[in-house]
């Protein structure tokens, strides 16, 4: 047989078994392909919110803690970090009313307002909702209890400097938990009612000269603490441990619910640092809530079951950390206003549901997003 022949048979037998091989596959039946869905993570919810508001505070405020403090700053412990816009429904720039009654209510209202909208109309705040659904509740601030940021979690009035109102109102609110200044509201009063009979009458164990951070609590009772007329004295002027003790004990009374708690801590005092342009006291500040923050991120740790939300309602003063007349090496903070800024301001998250609070968005999705992760 001719080498041309066999070539020719061989190739002849392929196309053959290639034709029935191509057959078989396109005449027997296949299992259709079903795509494969992966399983879907369920989002664990917290059991507790603690929210801490550092009043005025921006990037450089921040920053400030990285350079000034002996100890690495606890900001830098956050993973999940945003961004929000802060204007209020009647101004670019934000007051600290406006802008804790969007934390607080999830809407923008005018400057100087507490705890109501446009109309002037009441609206319920995080702090009311969920003590309805049994969480215990409490505010913590360096400023008087009855200032703009803690009075916006349970008040309702029409303008920020009616404080004898908003004293009344904490009298008779579903707080559980309260420390800071502001004693004159309460026993001082142009109108003369002794709301601090007020606030035992309500089931409230209250103290007027310190605050001890490992007494005894009974979960049974309610506490507050009123330590000065006005504001707590600044970290430069020898305030101390305020600020830490009253968390420390707030944390550990209202952990005792087994229902969860909500708490909002603010150092309320960077700030007024801010409107001062003294940079000694905003930094002061600065620290000690620093410090405090890294206490709170020490018990979320521990507990597994905490949401830490960490925010400013607004910066202030312009802050910045600026070279001393050209010297790269040596930093000369600096402010370029005595007011409030229109800058976003961070916001850092740790716990369960942290990841939701990356992104750029409006002040008011902080209470939006605390309520779809409660599924309130």
């Amino acid at each position: 047989m001719s080498t041309f022949r066999f070539q020719f048979i061989a190739i002849a037998s392929l196309c053959i078994l290639f034709s029935c091989a191509t057959k078989e596959i396109t005449t027997t039946p296949q299992s259709p392909s079903v795509p494969q869905t992966p399983p879907v993570k369920k989002k664990k919810a917290p059991k507790n919110i603690i929210m801490m508001i550092a009043d005025g505070t921006g990037i450089s405020q921040i920053s400030s803690t990285q350079f000034y403090h002996s100890k690495p700053s606890n900001y830098e412990r956050f993973k999940h970090i945003g961004l929000i816009k802060t204007s209020s429904a009647s101004d670019l720039i934000t007051d600290s009313a406006a802008g804790a009654t969007s934390f607080a209510s999830g809407i923008k209202t005018y400057n100087g307002a507490i705890g109501v909208n446009t109309d002037t109309i009441a609206t319920p705040t995080i702090l009311e909702e969920l003590s309805e659904r049994g969480y215990a509740t409490g505010v913590i601030a360096t400023s008087t209890i009855t200032h703009a940021t803690p009075a916006s979690f349970y008040a309702h009035v029409k303008y920020r400097k009616m404080e004898e109102e908003i004293a009344e109102a904490l009298t008779y609110s579903s707080v559980d938990f309260f420390a800071g200044g502001g004693l004159k509201f309460f026993n001082n009063r142009s109108d003369q009612k002794d709301l601090l009979s007020d606030l035992t009458k309500n089931g409230f164990d209250v103290a007027t000269s310190a605050i001890n951070p490992t007494m005894p609590t009974d979960p049974n009772k309610k506490y507050g603490f009123l330590l000065s007329d006005g504001g707590i004295p600044k970290m430069i002027d020898g305030r101390g441990s305020f600020l830490h003790d009253a968390t420390s004990l707030g944390i550990s009374y209202l952990n005792k619910d087994k229902d969860g708690f909500f708490l909002m801590v603010e150092g309320s005092q960077i700030d007024w640092g801010g409107h001062a342009n003294d940079a000694d006291y905003l930094i002061g500040e600065m620290i000690d809530f620093d410090v405090v923050l890294g206490k709170v991120l020490d018990f979320a740790k521990k507990d597994q079951n905490t949401l830490v939300i960490v925010t400013a309602d607004h910066e202030t003063g312009g802050f910045t950390l600026a070279s001393d007349e050209g010297n790269y090496n040596k930093i000369k903070p600096s402010f370029s206003t005595d007011g409030h800024s229109a800058t976003m301001v961070p916001v850092f998250a740790y716990g369960p549901g942290a990841e939701d609070f990356s992104g750029i968005y409006e002040n008011t999705d902080i209470y939006k997003k605390i309520k779809a992760l409660l599924k309130l």
